[in-house]
């Protein structure tokens, strides 16, 4: 069979009415050719054609040019018609015709030598659909597969099965059973079965028998093999426009898409953008005036750097860290107490602040206590293994939650640093991926030999633990416990002589004076000697009591020297106490001195153990460096950052993709798994993986590529038909926009108000949220039980610092998606709801900040209206106000005027609203009135998305 290969362009017009016509299913149009040449034409249309058209009525009424791309395939074929088949989503079917019959005259004769049909994909385009449709029967798990048919496996795949059939037989569908069943009208024998809720539709059928006809080229899953540094792609036009290396795979994919990057983004957009980025917060006024000013070439460069060497940037990246780790404040089930474990979220910050590799930053999270004679910063970093949630509600059994805690480590290890879902195959094989029940227990054998209990015991903090004095504090303890020991020993010897000289005293008086109880004594022990045994016995204890409680009543002896010691050890140890209370504790892994054994359960069941399994890694990926002498966590930290490894990098790198550009070179950051999609730019995501572990890890170096490159750059504008075209931006031919995380979202506003306290680390704080908010989930007994906000500045730290509940997180954060941190979380959704913009629009904490931007308006900005509203849109959106912005903000202030004028108690109302106090020398009714223009300024889409 001779195949060639062309592309045809339609170019149509739509008009009022075609647009529903556009949406149904595509029409089929029949060339029949003369009887000699005996070819069949296939018209196909590409990927993701058409276009998804406007729905909004204003463009159904509007005439609109679509340039839409197609491709043929000739395949000449002995013994059938020539026909040229092709589907189109238009009523302009003549148009299309024409075009067609005048491709169909250029192409050569159905017997010359031709090119290859388009290149099929198994990863990108076969895999998914065997995966989303056939792996659940016929996939990974041994014991729920039918007809011991694996498709996930090539000679499986392959092979002869138990009926004699073959499932795929390349170059030929005919004895393929895989598509013979696909296509069959018997539904008894079509796959996947009705009953399965899936099925394929006739281009995803199509897809397959191409495949197959083309000789069923088969790859292992693109994410489990290593990533190599790609040959950098030839380019035409768009070689002018790179500025990184990586934008020569982003330029190679627009020109193969037949689209051009967006003009670079101008100063200002460009610097609120990477200052949101790289530190989480907007740029202020200086700044932006400093680069403004700045002509040379290096001025953004300049810029990055000072961003990456701010304190502000580690604070940033942790809160994405945060999420990964499932850090919180709180143990997360029934009682839900106070956890202390706030210095692991300041040894995340520091760490990004002095761009510890990423290797070495895995390492001290997952097995610092392993390392040779480990640092306390070391150790604190292991608190990453103690965040999960913990109980010790009555009843539970501490087997049970052993087991749970540990798988729970094993799930977020697997997801942090592999994107892996491992938890599928806590009960199971994996479905999708080729990871057994047995290998997951494996992993689980690595983390069940930490020390501390299973139950937290509804305290703060259990062992292992750490307390972290301060160098001064621990000089001081020591000098305080020296002076105690002093203190004891010299309050011991004065008692012993106080007490020798009152004998001696006792003595020698009684030696003086005769004792009148001398004959009543001897009469006693007389009569004793009488009695039987018995009584002389009762006799004796009864003295020996009264004797006792003489001494006890007898005051004990004393002096001005014994007492003056007592009052300086008394001071000592309070001293000691207050330091004591003073130092942080914090919860820290260590290792048992003899391994658990770890069993395969049965069903994940914590009761029903299996056989046992030692320590190792899946057969899939690669084996465990040899060099290891120990096989423990340790081990197992430096196999996932061996340079070899597949997937750390990759899984890494694109998350910090996905925090600059709101979606990653794999979307599903979660999952690059057999379910997970398909990377947008494969050969990009390899570079940047492969460059990553080149540079040492290096987090600063990597982000500052990513900043500096032409793609990120680009302005975000773009017209309507280019973001019907590419939504998500994918594609990447304009730049970033998205709305920000919940903390970026909150500290912006309260930096541009002037509220916001940058202080580093600590306990974390209280701000702004309903008093009874943690009551109505909360056992009356727990710590945790009644919320009550901070009175100082804890109200306006960054949210980094907030208290994290787990039961009831801060209502700020989760009304703009962040997550409860009960289960580890790489990737945060985006909504846009009523419930997000009521909060910033009404909540405490926002009006607040809205009147304190009021008032910074009338003391800082000069007198006119317009200086003001100027100085509010800098301010807050970091660019300068358009005319548009003077006069509608303009008008909404005169008619707020005009109604507080005529209710100033309105007026005070709104400005009691908050904490922090109002400046009484400004008149009332204006700063209420600009308070309002403030709030909407606030409320702006451009003031909670990054553009």
């Amino acid at each position: 069979m001779n195949v060639s290969r062309g592309l045809f362009y339609q170019t149509f017009t739509t008009t009022r009415g075609v647009d529903s016509d556009l949406r149904k299913t595509p029409t089929e149009a029949i060339i029949r050719g003369p009887s000699t040449t005996r070819c069949r034409w296939h018209l196909r249309r590409v990927r993701d054609f058409p276009p998804p058209l406007p729905s909004h009525a204003e463009d159904r009424r509007s005439r609109r040019r679509w340039t839409v791309l197609g491709a043929w395939d000739l395949r000449a074929t002995e013994g059938q018609l020539p026909v040229m088949r092709f589907r189109l989503h238009s009523r302009c079917f003549a148009w299309s015709l024409l075009f067609a019959v005048a491709a169909v005259l250029l192409l050569p004769a159905a017997g010359a030598q031709a090119a290859r049909p388009h290149d099929i994909d198994f990863n990108r385009d076969i895999r998914p659909l065997l995966s989303d449709n056939c792996y659940a029967c016929h996939g990974p798990d041994e014991h729920h597969r039918e007809a011991g048919l694996r498709l996930d496996v090539k000679d499986s795949s392959f092979g002869e099965l138990d009926s004699g059939e073959t499932a795929i037989v390349p170059g030929d569908v005919e004895a393929s059973a895989l598509y013979q069943r696909l296509i069959t009208e018997d539904e008894s024998e079509r796959m996947p079965p009705t009953d399965h809720g899936k099925s394929l539709d006739a281009q995803q059928i199509a897809l397959v028998r191409d495949w197959i006809e083309q000789g069923a080229p088969w790859q292992g899953h693109w994410a489990f093999v290593a990533p190599q540094r790609p040959e950098r792609p030839a380019l035409g036009q768009l070689k002018s426009w790179v500025r990184e290396e990586l934008d020569y795979f982003v330029a190679a994919r627009l020109e193969e898409e037949g689209l051009r990057p967006a003009t670079e983004a101008d100063k200002v957009t460009l610097l609120r953008r990477v200052t949101l980025d790289l530190t989480g917060l907007p740029p202020t006024s200086a700044e932006i005036e400093a680069f403004l000013a700045d002509d040379s070439d290096g001025a953004y460069e300049k810029v990055v750097d000072r961003l990456l060497d701010s304190p502000r940037y580690g604070e940033h990246l942790a809160h994405y860290w945060l999420d990964a780790a499932r850090y919180a404040d709180t143990h997360g089930l029934h009682i839900d107490n106070r956890r202390a474990i706030w210095p692991y979220r300041d040894w995340v910050i520091r760490a990004f602040n002095a761009n510890l590799p990423f290797d070495q930053f895995t390492i001290e999270q997952l097995a610092g206590d392993l390392l040779p004679d480990p640092t306390r910063d070391q150790l604190v970093a292991t608190g990453f293994n103690r965040c999960h949630v913990t109980t010790n509600e009555g009843g539970v059994i501490k087997e049970e939650f052993y087991v749970r805690n540990t798988v729970d480590r094993v799930e977020t290890t697997a997801t942090v640093w592999m994107g892996l879902t491992a938890g599928c195959a806590v009960c199971h094989d994996h479905k999708f991926d080729p990871l057994t029940k047995k290998e997951f227990y494996q992993l689980f054998a690595f983390f069940n030999s930490t020390a501390e209990d299973a139950l937290d015991g509804n305290r703060a903090y259990y062992p292992p633990m750490l307390h972290l004095t301060t160098p001064e504090q621990e000089t001081e303890l020591a000098a305080l416990a020296e002076k105690m020991q002093k203190l004891e020993a010299d309050i011991t010897a004065e008692e012993s002589r106080l007490e020798a000289a009152a004998e001696q005293a006792a003595a020698a008086q009684q030696a003086a004076e005769p004792d009148e109880n001398v004959e009543t004594n001897a009469t006693a022990q007389s009569e004793q000697k009488q009695a039987q045994p018995e009584q002389q016995a009762a006799a004796q204890e009864k003295n020996a009591e009264k004797e006792n409680a003489e001494k006890q009543n007898a005051e004990p002896p004393t002096s001005p020297r014994l007492a003056a010691l007592r009052t300086e050890l008394a001071e000592a140890r309070q001293r000691k106490d207050a330091i004591d209370k003073a130092v942080p504790v914090t919860m820290i892994t260590k290792e048992l001195a003899k391994p658990r054994t770890a069993y395969d359960l049965e069903r994940g069941e914590y009761d029903k153990k299996g056989a046992e399994v030692r320590r190792d890694v899946p057969a899939f990926l690669p084996p465990l460096p040899s060099g290891e002498t120990s096989v423990d966590r340790l081990a197992l930290a430096r196999w996932l950052v061996d340079g070899k490894h597949p997937l750390t990098a990759r899984v890494t790198v694109n998350r910090f993709w996905q925090q600059l550009f709101g979606v990653g070179i794999v979307k599903t950051s979660e999952d690059f798994g057999a379910q997970g999609e398909w990377p947008s730019h494969p050969q990009l995501l390899d570079y940047l993986a492969v460059d990553f572990v080149d540079s040492g890890w290096n987090v600063k170096r990597t982000l500052k590529k990513l900043v500096m490159s032409a793609t990120y750059r680009q302005s975000s504008a773009a017209d309507r038909e280019a973001y019907q075209a590419d939504p998500e931006n994918r594609l990447l031919a304009r730049g970033p926009r998205f709305r920000m995380d919940a903390e970026v979202i909150r500290d912006s506003i309260l930096a541009a108000s002037g509220l916001l306290v940058e202080r580093f680390g600590g306990e974390g704080v209280r701000p702004y949220q309903p008093d009874g908010i943690w009551f109505a989930v909360a056992y009356t007994s727990s710590d945790t039980a009644h919320y009550k906000r901070d009175q100082d500045d804890g109200l306006y730290r960054r949210s980094l610092y907030t208290f994290w509940k787990r039961t009831a997180p801060p209502p700020a954060m989760v009304a703009l998606d962040a997550p409860s941190r009960e289960t580890c979380r790489v990737r945060r959704p985006r909504t846009n709801t009523p419930g997000s913009a009521l909060l910033l629009m009404n909540d405490e904490q926002y009006v607040e900040a809205a009147r304190n931007l009021a008032q910074r308006m009338m003391l800082e900005a000069g007198a006119s209206e317009t200086e003001r509203i100027d100085f509010a849109i800098r301010q807050a959106l970091a660019r300068e106000a358009t005319t548009i912005d003077r006069r509608v903000l303009a008008r909404v202030y005169r008619a707020q005027l005009a109604e507080f004028e005529n209710d100033e108690a309105a007026a005070r109302a709104l400005l009691a609203v908050g904490d922090s106090p109002f400046d009484e020398s400004l008149d009332v009714q204006q700063l209420a009135a600009w308070t309002i223009v403030a709030n909407l300024i606030l409320n702006l889409d451009e003031m909670v998305t990054k553009g």
